[in-house]
């Protein structure tokens, strides 16, 4: 009997990844814990917690201690807001293409629009799908509940699909959804990897008398093999090689091997080990590449870049695109072969997309990866061919001292992965913002400038550092050369307020800091700049002093025609009658707003049309009284007020030998409540 192992068994690039990254952290020496199965494969979930991982099933189960990391299937949202809340600190192990349609539906849904998923509905991965969509949400697993579901036409309908969604189901629920709703927008978010597993799973079983699926029976790509086998041949999904004694194959002669994503490459080896010794008397087909993958513990990205430095200039050839699906393209690079790059061969960018960024007849740089004389093709990569490139690039900007561009994608431990290119530039956190105190996490998923600082080769791998805060610190002192060259006192800027003291607020005007003094803040008085000012805000401001010697500027807020007395001069002459509230009190009188920032004096004599004894007999703080002005003095910044002028004048004669005290009596002395 004849075995053939599938060539895209096993883990694929989202899952190695993550899985990858649990055990380096184990190694190290943390502890970790993570949200759920980081995976759908319990003999690497038992084989994790047997290493001290914890596996908690909610927020409430971790421990405090721990390093957190978010499984490969996606959160969902509020999961994620929860975290934020409460102080956690994680790694986020969600597959590329899983986030891929969080953004969908976040920036395509709203309230009057229906998002239909295509999937299971218990899965977390559409749980999380869910999570993101705004308005109503419809969740189906085929082409029969597609067609039973209740779906209002006069919305805007999205449709996307589980990652791991049987394609061929797909396909059809792809006609109802174009025939039915034409102005739908649908988007093909089925994983290149599912598409490549299920089409060769689909070949290989049409051509052996029995399939064997190895993975979880709760890995969703790994039960979709599985459906999509055993319409063409007897199909076994087993989780270990003790369960192949279970299974009979008397009378096959040739038996296909395939596994799930999740599925490590050493329980792939010891099924085809055992499968040998039981029943095989034939070499196994494509065996060399799971023994190969399971001898190597290589990062994904690192892993590509050693394999850059063996390829010879023989190998880089140019492909005239003659076809675009959204599994692979299709060129023609002068050969009798037939050309073709795989879709995750296509950029490093998962976000990338051939089929709107191609057209049939461009041309594009290539890398030979394999040839295959029996099938008469040639599979190439163009995200390796980038990265050969790149790294020149990268070496000659290091070389050159220049600023490169990349994307910040990863928060490690230590400092931060920014994608250059292709290329994986590490970051120190030191070297990563402008202050020690700045979360690297603001950073995550930003474009961002950078030097190269370091390149160095460690065991054939090269590895590239980089400093943004280099960057920044020269657009600063370049900004703040600029500044200072015309800089004058009375200019007027728009600034972001960076930090408050107890004394004032600094200001980025540009480039550089200036300072605004709690008393150039308001017109009345306040305790804090906080009263005024929050962190973050922009404001106007204007040069009030410059201090070029010692680089110090002092900024203004509060503006002239703000000011209060100017506002009273302006609105409120002598005899203006107004609603006033008491806001202190004397032996000598009561002291009243008049508008914000100013208060004025009612004499005691001013109080009332009789005699009395003191202000608080009459009035007390808080009340609300209806005066007039009698006097302004503007150079003295003093306002007198009358409560008995607005009175009747039948006892005024009584009062006459009263004697009215000028509102200089209370200059000195501040509002006293009795």
């Amino acid at each position: 009997m004849q075995i053939k192992l599938a060539k895209t068994a096993g883990f694929c690039f989202g899952v190695n990844r993550a899985v990858d990254r649990l055990y380096q952290m184990v190694r190290s020496g943390e502890k970790v814990c993570t949200l759920g199965p980081i995976i759908h494969n319990p003999q690497v979930i038992d084989d994790l917690r047997s290493k001290g991982v914890i596996i908690a099933n909610s927020i409430d189960e971790i421990p405090k201690d721990t390093k957190l990391v978010l499984r490969t299937h996606g959160v969902e949202k509020q999961v994620i807001d929860e975290l934020k809340a409460r102080g956690y600190e994680y790694w986020d192990a969600a597959c590329p293409f899983v986030k891929k349609i969080h953004k969908i539906v976040t920036d395509n849904s709203d309230d009057n629009s229906i998002v239909l998923i295509a999937g299971d509905a218990n899965h977390p991965e559409v749980q999380g799908i869910k999570s993101y969509c705004k308005g109503e949400v419809v969740v189906f697993k085929n082409l029969e509940e597609l067609e039973k579901a209740e779906i209002n036409c006069e919305k805007r309908i999205i449709a996307v699909a589980q990652t791991t969604f049987n394609t061929v189901e797909w396909e059809k629920c792809l006609k109802k959804l174009k025939k039915d709703y034409t102005k739908a927008l649908i988007f093909d978010t089925i994983c290149n990897a599912t598409n490549e597993r299920q089409d060769e799973a689909i070949n290989l079983a049409e051509e052996c008398d029995a399939m064997i699926i190895v993975g979880g029976r709760q890995s969703s790509n790994t039960v979709k093999l599985k459906a999509v086998c055993e319409n063409c041949c007897p199909t076994y999904l087993i989780e270990t090689a003790d369960e192949l004694k279970n299974i009979s194959f008397q009378g096959c002669r040739k038996v296909g091997v395939t596994a799930g994503a999740s599925t490590p490459a050493a329980i792939i080896k010891e099924v085809l080990s055992t499968m040998s010794e039981n029943v095989n008397t034939n070499p196994i087909e494509n065996a060399e590449e799971v023994a190969k993958t399971s001898a190597e513990d290589l990062d994904f990205m690192e892993a590509l870049e050693e394999s850059l430095n063996n390829m010879s200039t023989e190998q880089k050839v140019v492909g005239v695109v003659t076809g675009i699906s959204p599994s692979e393209i299709q060129v023609d690079i002068g050969r009798k072969q037939t050309g073709y790059v795989p879709a995750d061969e296509y950029s490093a960018d998962p976000t990338a997309d051939p089929m709107k960024e191609l057209k049939i007849g461009d041309e594009i740089k290539l890398i030979i990866m394999k040839t295959n004389d029996q099938e008469g093709t040639v599979m190439l990569s163009k995200k390796r061919y980038d990265a050969q490139g790149a790294w020149d690039k990268i070496e000659a900007a290091k070389e050159n001292d220049e600023v490169v561009s990349g994307t910040v994608t990863d928060v490690v431990k230590g400092g931060v992965i920014v994608i250059v290119n292709g290329v994986r530039v590490f970051v120190p956190a030191s070297l990563a913002t402008a202050s020690r105190g700045d979360s690297l996490d603001d950073l995550l998923k930003t474009k961002v400038d950078l030097k190269i600082i370091e390149v160095k080769s460690e065991r054939g791998r090269k590895k590239a550092i980089g400093s943004i805060k280099a960057v920044i610190r020269e657009a600063r002192k370049a900004a703040e050369d600029a500044f200072w060259a015309q800089a004058e006192e009375g200019q007027v800027y728009h600034g972001v307020v960076k930090s408050l003291t107890n004394y004032g607020a600094f200001v980025d005007i540009g480039g550089v800091d200036g300072m605004v003094h709690i008393s150039e803040m308001s017109w009345k008085r306040i305790k804090h700049p906080s009263e005024v000012l929050s962190v973050g805000q922009e404001i106007e401001v204007y040069i009030k002093s410059l201090d070029k010697e010692n680089k110090k500027i002092s900024l203004g807020y509060k503006k002239a025609e703000d000011n209060p007395w100017e506002i009273l001069r302006r609105d409120y002459p002598v005899d203006t009658v107004i609603d006033s509230e008491i806001v202190g009190l004397t032996t000598f009188g009561a002291f009243a707003t008049v508008i914000p920032g100013i208060d004025g004096l009612i004499h005691i004599s001013q109080i009332a049309d009789q005699r009395i004894g003191k202000p608080s007999d009459v009035l007390k703080i808080g009340e609300k009284v209806k005066c007039k002005i009698t006097a302004i003095d503007f150079d003295k910044s003093r306002v007198s007020l009358s409560i008995r002028a607005l009175l009747p004048k039948a006892d005024e004669a009584a009062e006459d030998s009263a004697e009215e005290a000028p509102a200089e009596e209370a200059a000195e002395e501040a509002p006293v409540e009795e």
